[in-house]
């Protein structure tokens, strides 16, 4: 069975996206986009069969010339979860308009895959809601943004933890990484 890693930065009160990120204002948010994390970071991805996000999280990436139907991340299948978005779906890239959680259920279900879940709160918390997310691997930026979007949008889970790893950065990044211990 397919493994699903929500891999992701947040902030010290679990937030994904500050305004700054929301606005596409890139250079006023508080999040660290350079340090000595970013190496492992890449790193890390190469690790993943595919990418799971959310529309918003893909449109984000269209701040650095990233396009409709192009992957934010090369080498990776993408699957990209909105009812609103309009796009050609191709072999890189694919848009789920309906049923996410059925689809990523079909999807959980091939061997040997590692699915990375790079961004989406409400999808997160869609996931999370199912059982359907293993791992969580929170890179915690050393700061507070009050509002943005959060870790599970809405969602407001009750979750078990088991932490398998821990890295801090000089940056002031702390790297966490938790099994989720379903009930």
């Amino acid at each position: 069975m397919a493994e699903l890693v929500y891999h992701v930065a947040v902030s010290l009160d679990h937030f994904i996206a500050d305004q700054g990120m929301i606005d596409g204002e890139i250079d006023k948010s508080l999040f660290l986009f350079e340090g000595d994390h970013v190496p492992d970071f890449l790193s890390d991805i190469q690790q993943y069969d595919a990418v799971l996000m959310g529309g918003k999280t893909y449109e984000f990436g269209f701040q650095f010339g990233a396009r409709p139907g192009e992957p934010g991340y090369k080498g990776l299948k993408h699957y990209i979860f909105s009812s609103s978005m309009e796009f050609q779906s191709n072999d890189e890239v694919e848009l789920i308009k309906y049923d996410a959680i059925g689809f990523i259920k079909d999807l959980k279900k091939q061997d040997d895959l590692k699915i990375w879940l790079c961004g989406g709160g409400e999808l997160a918390g869609s996931l999370i809601n199912h059982q359907l997310i293993d791992q969580l691997v929170l890179k915690i930026n050393p700061i507070m943004v009050g509002e943005g979007i959060s870790l599970f949008g809405s969602i407001h889970p009750s979750l078990k933890l088991k932490l398998e790893d821990m890295k801090q950065y000089s940056s002031g990044v702390v790297k966490n990484t938790y099994t989720i211990i379903y009930p």
